[in-house]
């Protein structure tokens, strides 16, 4: 299972409104769990079985709690029973499509 999270605090009380303390530590918690992963300025794509990701996306989330009186979390995934490495297969292969189109 390949997904894709967004988790942040509200109410931090911040003046500028950021969050990027919260979101590091929910990283570190992706990163740590030895998952393949890769973080974007939007969103952190994991990878693994679904029990695995579900656990780290848990962590990552109670990561976050310290940060605010609450915790927004969104989640989308993309569920291929049989497939592993697509967090980098995808990839590739649009590259190879996009390839094609110039050609």
């Amino acid at each position: 299972m390949l997904l894709a999270f967004s988790v942040a605090p509200s109410g931090t009380g911040r003046v500028d409104g950021s969050v990027h303390d919260a979101v590091a530590a929910a990283v570190k918690v992706v990163r740590d769990s030895g998952l393949p992963n890769r973080t974007s300025s939007m969103f952190t794509e994991v990878e693994g079985s679904w029990d695995e990701v579900f656990d780290v996306v848990r962590r990552a989330t109670e990561a976050v709690l310290p940060f605010g009186s609450r915790v927004s979390l969104v989640i989308k995934a993309d569920i291929r029973p049989g497939y592993e490495g697509e967090i980098d297969a995808k990839l590739v292969r649009l590259e190879h499509a996009l390839d094609a189109t110039v050609s």
